[in-house]
């Protein structure tokens, strides 16, 4: 008893006279005047950049391959009717790792034509942007429709472009979301059609034999992952999905 009691008072006496031993960091916020333009500007800066970095990942989610992969991953799992199976973790991590494997062209061609000149100071920051752009536009004119496009010219009132170069990416990326959300619910119909058949034979013969109590889900769920893993169904689903890229 007597030793704990010796024990805890050297920590009681130890502990504070560490701390002030230690110089520990602290941080403070303020809002001063500013003395000359240019901290005005700084400041107008740092806080526009802020305000796309948080906005940057959707951004670059939606002008990439993501859109549609994740939504007929989505499709997929509803028509299986497997709730939470798989989780949204593992598509969301199937649909970036799809991503990745889809544009990769594209940004190894960003990385060589803007982001390593700019790393070794051969081009502005200005010029890289405008590099970077313009490789995302191009893959995005290639998987964009025409009806799209044309829609959202029409809104915007503004005259027919000459050409690619002088439609805005005002126009071209809504446009582009466009095509992918009709391109991935027109999958995801064709996904769910050999399920819903399944389900109404079930349903069918639930009735047939009076079983009205029984849920058609419980019984059709088993015949639907037997049909998923006989004809190599993921293959199948990823497989569309890249193909319908190229």
């Amino acid at each position: 008893m007597n030793c704990r009691l010796l024990f805890f008072s050297l920590l009681f006496f130890l502990i504070p006279a560490a701390a002030s031993a230690v110089n520990l960091p602290t941080v403070t916020f303020g809002i001063s005047d500013a003395g000359t333009p240019a901290e005005v500007s700084t400041a107008l800066q740092v806080l526009l950049v802020l305000t796309v970095l948080t906005v940057a990942p959707a951004i670059l989610l939606m002008t990439t391959a993501f859109t549609r992969i994740i939504i007929v991953l989505g499709f997929l799992r509803q028509a299986m009717g497997t709730q939470n199976t798989p989780p949204n973790q593992i598509l969301l991590g199937l649909a970036l790792f799809l991503t990745l494997f889809v544009m990769a062209p594209t940004f190894n061609t960003i990385n060589q034509q803007a982001l390593q000149p700019y790393m070794q100071e051969q081009i502005t920051q200005q010029q890289a942007l405008s590099r970077s752009m313009e490789v995302m536009r191009t893959f995005m004119f290639s998987q964009v429709q025409e009806s799209e496009l044309q829609l959202l010219i029409d809104l915007t009132k503004e005259e027919q472009p000459a050409d690619k170069e002088a439609l805005s990416s005002a126009i071209l990326i809504p446009a582009f979301m466009l095509s992918e959300l009709k391109r991935a619910f027109q999958m995801g119909f064709m996904i769910y059609v050999p399920f819903l058949v399944i389900d109404m034979l079930v349903a069918s013969v639930l009735m047939s034999m009076g079983m009205m109590m029984l849920p058609p889900i419980i019984i059709s769920l088993p015949f639907k992952l037997l049909l998923f893993v006989l004809v190599d169904g993921w293959q199948l689903v990823v497989g569309s999905l890249m193909k319908s890229f190229v």
